[in-house]
């Protein structure tokens, strides 16, 4: 059985050469090998091809067969490791808690226990709604999960 420690191993030199990281390695039944990739600048086909080629050389089909799948984890995919979180500093996310509250704003910043977000509030003011910006840390502990707020503007 192929194990995950074991395609670590294999892909680890690539990955740092490359400045990737790692996003899910799952090793399912039938040696179903998953491995979603990512970096600050985005994933090329070509990176993905790199990462398949790091494991086909190093293992033998013949000894024990697997089906590999190498791609980047996608845009509308939840964040799972906090170098995604890193990578999307600036940006707009939607974070659910695990009280299903949903709240959206810009990801300011994020360290190994939290991520703080500007949130815009429209607040009725009189006749007028005026808009107050809050900043607001959510601990990891109370995200069920983080989006990217893709955009077309």
């Amino acid at each position: 059985m192929i194990t995950e420690v074991q395609l670590l191993d294999l892909i680890t030199p690539t990955l740092e050469e490359k400045k990737y990281f790692v996003v899910t390695l799952e090793v399912r039944p039938g040696n179903n090998i998953l491995i979603e990739i990512d970096s600050a600048d985005g994933v090329k086909i070509s990176d993905c091809v790199s990462v398949s080629k790091a494991i086909e050389n190093n293992l033998d089909r013949e000894n024990e067969d697997f089906e590999l799948q190498v791609s980047s984890p996608g845009l509308d995919k939840p964040f799972k490791v906090i170098q995604q979180y890193e990578k999307n500093i600036g940006k707009d996310v939607q974070i659910q808690t695990l009280e299903n509250k949903i709240e959206k704003g810009k990801l300011l910043s994020v360290n190994n226990e939290n991520i703080t977000v500007e949130i815009e509030r429209k607040v009725k003011e009189g006749k007028k709604k005026k808009t107050i910006i809050e900043n607001k840390v959510f601990n990891f502990n109370q995200i069920k999960e983080t989006k990217i707020i893709i955009s077309f503007k």
